[in-house]
């Protein structure tokens, strides 16, 4: 039996469907921003892209957990 996802990537099939973009066009937008503090590319997110934060913080997190090798 598959382990249920857990943390940020649990955000993943409703991001997809509510944004109606793949979560690996996401991260390439997050990876090519100049900004690079969490909490500035959520708001980023937010206000250029019209996420929610939930969802903002979820793939900020995972996309620089992944970046930094955790």
């Amino acid at each position: 039996m598959t382990e249920p996802v857990k943390g940020p990537a649990s955000y993943f099939p409703s991001i997809e469907k509510k944004y109606g973009r793949p979560i690996a066009e996401w991260k390439d937008l997050i990876r090519s921003s100049p900004l690079t503090k969490h909490m500035e590319l959520v708001s980023w997110l937010k206000t250029e892209h019209g996420l929610g934060h939930g969802h903002a913080n979820a793939l900020v997190a995972h996309t620089l957990a992944e970046d930094n090798g955790r």
